[in-house]
């Protein structure tokens, strides 16, 4: 409850921050747009002039001419450009040329001139290749990267809502913080391979989800672990999404030509704020989740292990995707845009990506866990419904179980079972039936093999049991034939005692 009370303080806090954006005036490209096609061909003397030197031969007057052009003029001419890139590129001179291509290819938003057959000649110059290389389609490493982590993200944000035994709320929050992150993902993929200039509509494809990815993490989280169920209010949640594309959709309305100018001129509206109110809301959620896990972890202190490191490790992921989110902001407001620091954002997203993807296929089960355990307890739970246990008792037997498991090792006794173990609590089987289930999660015999297990693995490591047959331990903790414990160490452990052994061969 205190968790929920605090997480509602920051839905004003990005509310304010987004009234703020969609108070400030809407971004307008009409006029420069029009202005660009205003300055088209012109049939002024001096070009018609320098077009003629030029058909002779004459570069360098027909170059003069095109620079009092640009002079004389008080906007400066898409046709000029053209001709003076052709012209430079004519004498050799790649950088001017260069120069003139990019002034050229901003002023008529036209990026295929790069391409163009008149500056074969220049082609090999460092200043064209430059060019080439920032405004023509490419293939590298990095966008290759960045598409194949994407295509396996969209398929395992698919795979996941078709798990049998699974529940299909978790599920489904973490397939769409994995689609979410895959659409970002291949943005940057577009970007590095320059086809955000071929394809304009692709500008901020993205953006519209940068308030999600906090709140499907949170909400993910206080499922799988308290198994909470959705309310009405937590709609809450999303009224910074709706502000943003509010803000947004201006900017989605525009036409290809004016999305290109934006891109070309590396005009972003609103996005230094977005993102650092992208990294407030990565911050906030990413908190409350560190203490839900925290909290977690003291109050099921025999969490299976399986669940345990996957929790563990989406936590750490994606704490590391928030610092490095974090230096990402500070490279955008300072308009770096490449870089070691620039694309370990990308890579710690895709790391999420793969990682969550890797355990989908190689530990399926952490995302049937709940599901598995509604199925199991809830039969129970509905069995203790006219319990007279009190809550008081319960807590009381609780403690006296654990004191018997950790002090006592109980569970060594090979003969072990819930009857005995009732008795030793001064209790009924029903009443330790119930504590078992309530306050572990697990059945009589998943509890006294779990700590077994435990009491294992630490005989196998310890020195002074280091000559012990494999068979000696489990008869030591409690089994009664290695083929039960073999089964019982590889379930809890994905590995069998004897390669648990080699692990720590040096």
């Amino acid at each position: 409850m205190r968790l929920t009370q605090k997480k509602n303080v920051t839905i004003p806090i990005f509310g304010i921050l987004l009234f703020l954006f969609i108070s400030s005036p809407v971004y307008s490209i009409s006029d420069k747009i029009n202005s660009i096609e205003s300055k088209g061909v012109t049939s002024d003397s001096l070009i018609l002039s320098a077009r003629k030197h030029y058909n002779n031969n004459l570069f360098n007057i027909a170059i003069g001419n095109y620079q009092k052009a640009l002079e004389k003029k008080t906007k400066d001419s898409i046709i000029v450009f053209r001709e003076l890139a052709f012209t430079y590129a004519n004498v050799d001179e790649p950088e001017l040329a260069s120069q003139y291509i990019e002034k050229y290819v901003i002023a008529s938003l036209d990026v295929s001139f790069v391409n163009h057959n008149y500056f074969n000649q220049i082609k090999n110059s460092e200043s064209f290749q430059f060019l080439e290389d920032k405004y023509l389609k490419k293939v590298g490493l990095w966008s290759i990267f960045c598409f194949y982590v994407a295509f396996i993200g969209f398929f395992i944000a698919v795979v996941l809502n078709f798990r049998e035994h699974s529940d299909r709320v978790s599920n489904l929050l973490i397939s769409v913080f994995v689609l979410i992150h895959s659409v970002f993902i291949i943005h940057i993929g577009l970007y590095f391979s320059n086809y955000e200039y071929y394809q304009p509509h692709v500008l901020y494809m993205s953006t519209m989800f940068s308030f999600l990815y906090g709140p499907l993490f949170y909400f993910y989280f206080k499922r799988v672990t308290i198994k909470r169920k959705f309310r009405l209010s937590d709609i809450w949640h999303l009224v910074p999404s709706f502000l943003l594309l509010i803000l947004l959709f201006p900017i989605y309305a525009l036409s290809a030509e004016q999305k290109l100018y934006i891109t070309l001129h590396g005009e972003r509206p609103h996005m230094i704020l977005i993102s650092i109110s992208k990294l407030i809301s990565l911050i906030v959620y990413g908190t409350l989740v560190i203490k839900i896990f925290i909290q977690y972890i003291k109050n099921n202190k025999y969490l299976s292990r399986e669940v345990y490191i996957w929790q563990r490790n989406i936590v750490i992921v994606c704490s590391v995707y928030i610092v490095s989110y974090g230096i990402y902001s500070v490279l955008i407001i300072k308009h770096v845009f490449s870089g070691f620091l620039f694309y370990s954002q990308v890579t710690s997203m895709a790391l999420l990506v793969l990682y969550v993807s890797y355990t989908a296929f190689v530990r399926p089960s952490v995302f049937g866990n709940l599901r598995l355990i509604k199925n199991r307890i809830k039969p129970e739970t509905n069995k203790y419904r006219k319990s007279g246990l009190t809550e008081s008792l319960s807590l009381e037997l609780k403690e006296k179980l654990l004191y018997l498991l950790d002090q006592e090792k109980i569970y060594k006794q090979n003969d072990i079972t819930l009857q005995k173990l009732a008795e030793s609590l001064d209790t009924t089987r029903h009443n330790t039936s119930q504590i078992i289930n309530e306050h572990f999660n697990l059945n009589f015999f998943e509890l006294i093999n779990k700590f077994r297990i435990e009491e294992a693995k630490e005989l196998l490591k310890g020195e002074k049991h280091k000559n012990f047959n494999i068979i000696d331990v489990a008869y030591e903790v409690g089994f009664n034939n290695k083929v039960t414990f073999n089964k019982s160490f590889k379930k809890y452990n994905q590995i069998t005692p004897s390669e648990y052994v080699k692990s720590f061969v040096a």
